[in-house]
């Protein structure tokens, strides 16, 4: 297999057909840098006046109790929101992940208690057909985790003696390395995933059968990321538009006003009992895994991974 732009590329394991190796790809292209940050360009006028818009949005939902907004109507999925925009005329990257700046979307796949319990934890109902559907007729993570589970592991879990299950990061969400779709586009990789799927052919063991279901929603969902470049495909024209007549303003960015986030210590990690619910709350969830918050008692230190 061969496409024009790997021209300029070393050519391994990667480039054969039916291959898909992002690693093989790197250990043979790669080329260490070991110089400074002169290259980076500043931040561009767009970019600050959007992060002030940005700013205002932070104080807005940290002054409502840290949700501005939530769906609890919408199952968010790669194509259940049109191209959204923080302020269009600034941007040039779009895709928010809901249709309106800090409105949180609505994932129940992982389980519908645990969307239900965050909505209400902010004054939100969710919707009763969405609870019905995901109550009575469709399987969470959750719930499949729940049915493979032992007595034991039940009751561990329960008793809260067992913390950091498979349930408890059940998201609902499909993890994908994107990197495989810029190397090899998303025609080629659902034409490997085709093939794979009908190499799964014979006796319907178990295995082939989990196999041949788990190859169906990789293509499925390669197919919906089809859909969402065709949804941003607009945004893009017109951006490529200005730039072929040099409609197309770039400002240099201004390297002093740029901010950087500090490096989390495992200080900050430390629980403040006196600080309000929503903020303990909200340092357990956004220190783990790492470094994970902690409190003291008697000398001692004592993680806390999870919270209700």
């Amino acid at each position: 297999m061969q496409i024009k732009a790997w021209e300029g590329f070393k050519l391994a394991k990667w480039s054969e057909h039916g291959e898909v190796n992002v690693r093989d790809f790197i250990q043979n292209n790669y080329t260490p840098y070991d110089g400074g940050d002169e290259f980076l360009a500043p931040p561009t006028k767009a970019t600050l006046e959007l992060w002030q818009e940005i700013l205002k949005l932070t104080d807005a939902e940290r002054k409502a109790g840290g949700v501005l907004d939530a769906d609890t109507k919408t199952v968010s999925t790669l194509t259940s929101h049109p191209a959204g925009y923080i302020d269009k005329k600034l941007e040039k990257i779009v895709g928010l992940q809901t249709d309106k700046p800090f409105k949180r979307a609505l994932q129940p796949f992982g389980g519908i208690k645990m969307a239900e319990q965050a909505l209400s934890m902010y004054g939100y109902e969710i919707d009763p057909e969405v609870k019905n559907i995901f109550t009575n007729y469709r399987k969470s993570h959750n719930d499949g985790v729940y049915d493979a589970y032992t007595l034991e592991m039940r009751r561990a879990r329960r008793a809260h003696i067992l913390t950091g299950l498979p349930d408890t990061y059940g998201r609902g969400r499909i993890v994908g390395d994107y990197r495989r779709v810029a190397l090899y586009g998303v025609d080629y990789l659902i034409e490997c995933k085709e093939n794979d799927k009908t190499l799964k052919d014979g006796d319907m063991t178990p295995e082939k059968i989990r196999d041949r279901e788990e190859l169906s929603e990789q293509i499925k969902a390669l197919k919906a990321l089809k859909k969402l470049a065709e949804i941003g495909g607009k945004a893009l024209q017109e951006v490529l538009h200005k730039i072929q007549n040099d409609a197309l303003v770039l400002v240099p960015q201004d390297e002093h006003k740029a901010t950087f986030c500090k490096k989390i210590t495992a200080e900050m990690a430390k629980i403040d009992w006196n600080s309000k619910n929503i903020d303990i709350f909200n340092k357990i969830r956004a220190l783990n895994p790492n470094p994970v918050a902690y409190t003291q008692l008697a000398g001692l230190n004592f993680k806390i991974c999870l919270n209700k």
